[in-house]
């Protein structure tokens, strides 16, 4: 048996000697077929209905950034899902939101959760934020024949570097071009009136919790004026995923947290229902 088809077991020996510190490079090498982007979809007759995801925000503060999104995944006009998971860590010191087709986003994260464990096994040294986010702008440029035929993943990628000590946030199109964010940042159907409300509140001196509160309120503006992004549900009790990254790592706010702060802008909104006013000079 030749040396590349010979096996340990049930895994052949290939799979054990990666030669590359991309995972990605290595299945394209050995198993292609399995990459989100190389599968073959059956002919399509009309509109695909699949759950998408909606609206990620972040902002950067001094110390670090802060990653959030709502729960809501939409079908057509329908509600898919109101609890969705839509804001995952990529490894200590970085997190990734999700927007457009929910099953693909979630497995190209994990993917990218792989690909940046493989390299930190092989190389035995984690990549820099930059080339994080170009390994990520890579996996979405793989899935540009899907997003031609409607199934999109626009995500938005955030984290703290180690080397400048600060926190960064990058956003991407379909094609995987990728833009670094100044301040802050909003992806998916909601991402319009939700960046116009961070634009007016936003200042680059605000503490940890001044942030997380920013987040939440133009999160509440996406929901009120897009019906595809989920506001806090107290009924059900569904919040806003928020999760900060500082030079401490990552770190995710529990439900009651989460919840403390959306109960908070929800009763100022009963006095101020378009919410706080930014001065006019």
């Amino acid at each position: 048996m030749e040396a590349n088809t010979r096996s340990t077991g049930r895994l052949p020996a290939a799979f054990l000697t990666p030669g590359s510190s991309s995972f990605m490079d290595f299945l394209s090498d050995h198993s292609p077929e399995i990459l989100p982007g190389n599968r073959s979809l059956p002919p399509l007759q009309g509109a695909v209905e699949a759950p998408h995801g909606t609206t990620i925000v972040a902002a950067s503060f001094p110390g670090g950034v802060v990653l959030a999104g709502d729960r809501r995944a939409t079908m057509g006009n329908m509600i898919a899902q109101r609890d969705i998971e839509k804001v995952f860590p990529a490894d200590e010191y970085s997190a990734v939101g999700i927007a457009g087709t929910a099953g693909l986003a979630v497995e190209m994260v994990k993917l990218f959760q792989l690909e940046l464990e493989h390299f930190e096994k092989v190389e035995g040294a984690t990549l820099s934020l930059e080339g994080k986010a170009n390994r990520l702008s890579t996996m979405i440029r793989s899935n540009l024949a899907m997003a031609m035929q409607g199934l999109a993943v626009v995500p938005l990628f955030a984290g703290y570097d180690v080397d400048r000590e600060k926190g960064r946030i990058f956003s991407y199109d379909v094609t995987g071009g990728r833009s670094e964010e100044r301040g802050y940042a909003a992806t998916g159907s909601g991402s319009v009136f939700a960046r116009g409300s961070m634009k007016k509140l936003y200042r680059e001196d605000l503490t940890e919790e001044q942030t997380l509160t920013l987040v939440v309120q133009a999160l509440y503006d996406a929901a009120d004026d897009d019906s595809a992004t989920g506001g806090p549900d107290v009924a059900r009790r569904i919040y806003p995923i928020v999760t900060v990254i500082t030079d401490e790592g990552f770190r995710r706010l529990d439900d009651t947290d989460s919840s403390e702060i959306a109960r908070a802008i929800l009763e100022r909104r009963l006095e101020q229902p378009d919410g706080p006013r930014a001065a006019l000079l």
